[in-house]
């Protein structure tokens, strides 16, 4: 399938104000905060400082780990949330009660189906795969196998492309997948918890030659 779509550029595991800067500089159409154990986590506190200043047209993404539902709701409030990422083990229920749109993340290994992913239709506004690691919820820094899970996939929700992106390979995720959106932190950092300006500078012109490329098939 070929697209004409602008694919979404969403840089998540920001930490500070000056990498959000640094990100929508770049041309980054979505910034992620982890709401969860990892070693990009932040507190509410430190979320709120680090979107303080990022436009009203750049989408703000909480990346939350079976939270609690109250918690979410106060992210959310808090931090002006356009929407909120899932990474655990969160029910069609769960994700169909919070008043925002939805991501769901999926673990993607050997054995992923997209079957996994049809209870939740109607309950979420897109998927997101991700790399499994049974020691991470996300965040591996590494990709899954895109050859063999790009041709079954839910044609019924967007998709989203994580794991282990950077701007030497993201153009050939996209042309794998052709997704709503893709997903990048370690593959722009210069070291973890810091993002690094030409990295994502280089990602950022990478996916859109690729959209022009498919444009121009």
């Amino acid at each position: 399938m070929v697209t004409t779509q602008r694919t979404r550029i969403k840089i998540c595991g920001i930490t500070t104000a000056t990498d959000a800067a640094m990100a929508v500089e770049a041309g980054a159409d979505a910034l992620g905060v982890v709401l969860a154990p990892s070693s990009r986590e932040v507190t509410l506190v430190e979320a709120e400082k680090a979107l303080a200043s990022v436009p009203p047209f750049v989408a703000r993404i909480g990346v939350f780990v079976d939270a609690d539902p109250g918690f979410v709701a106060d992210a959310i409030a808090r931090l002006g949330l356009s929407a909120v990422q899932f990474h655990g083990d969160e029910s069609p229920a769960d994700c169909a009660a919070v008043p925002v749109p939805v991501i769901k993340a999926f673990k993607v290994g050997t054995d992923f189906a997209s079957v996994v992913a049809e209870p939740f239709r109607g309950a979420v506004a897109a998927l997101l795969l991700d790399t499994y690691s049974p020691q991470k919820s996300g965040g591996t820094g590494k990709v899954f196998d895109w050859q063999t899970h790009s041709a079954a996939l839910p044609g019924w929700v967007p998709l989203i492309i994580a794991g282990g992106l950077t701007p030497v390979n993201v153009a050939e995720a996209i042309r794998f997948f052709h997704p709503l959106a893709v997903d990048v932190s370690s593959g722009v950092e210069e070291r973890n918890r810091h993002k690094d300006r030409m990295k994502l500078r280089a990602f950022v012109a990478a996916v859109r030659a690729a959209d022009e490329e498919d444009r121009n098939v």
